[in-house]
């Protein structure tokens, strides 16, 4: 069993999946698409993606605001979250994503990449990072 992790951007969407032992997240691709609102291919993409490592759950980043509140990108990503349920028929699970994005650009310049070529990376580093957190959460639960 594998999790595959989202971050639902715009006009992006960072792909994560988790080792087979659920014990950590690789990035795995950034799908983008042209218009905010044509979804069709970018959930095409996520179908395909998860029959091909066989994942059993989703993890979606939720982007609260800094004092926990819920605004209109937690509405978009709930809906989205609803999309791909129904047409997966997997569980689909949210992750608080505050200050996710910050961290994958910390964690780009680190590894090196220069500040013009994060953008290719960000949104599937972000996306590593939210299903890290989840897998963190699940592994502590387990030894509680």
């Amino acid at each position: 069993m594998r999790i595959m992790g989202l971050d639902y951007g715009a006009k992006t969407v960072g792909v994560a999946i988790s080792d087979e032992m659920l014990l950590t997240a690789q990035p795995v691709e950034t799908i983008k698409r042209e218009r905010a609102g044509k979804l069709r291919q970018t959930l095409a993409r996520i179908e395909t993606l998860m029959k091909e490592y066989d994942v059993e759950k989703v993890v979606i980043g939720l982007p609260k605001k800094l004092n926990n509140e819920e605004g209109d990108r937690c509405d978009k990503t709930r809906e989205f979250g609803d999309m791909v349920e129904r047409r997966s028929g997997l569980e689909v699970v949210y992750q608080d994503e505050r200050l996710t994005t910050v961290a994958a650009d910390a964690v780009l310049a680190e590894g090196g990449v220069r500040k013009e070529n994060r953008k290719e990376y960000i949104d599937k580093v972000a996306a590593s990072i939210i299903l890290q957190g989840y897998l963190d959460s699940i592994s502590k639960d387990d030894k509680e």
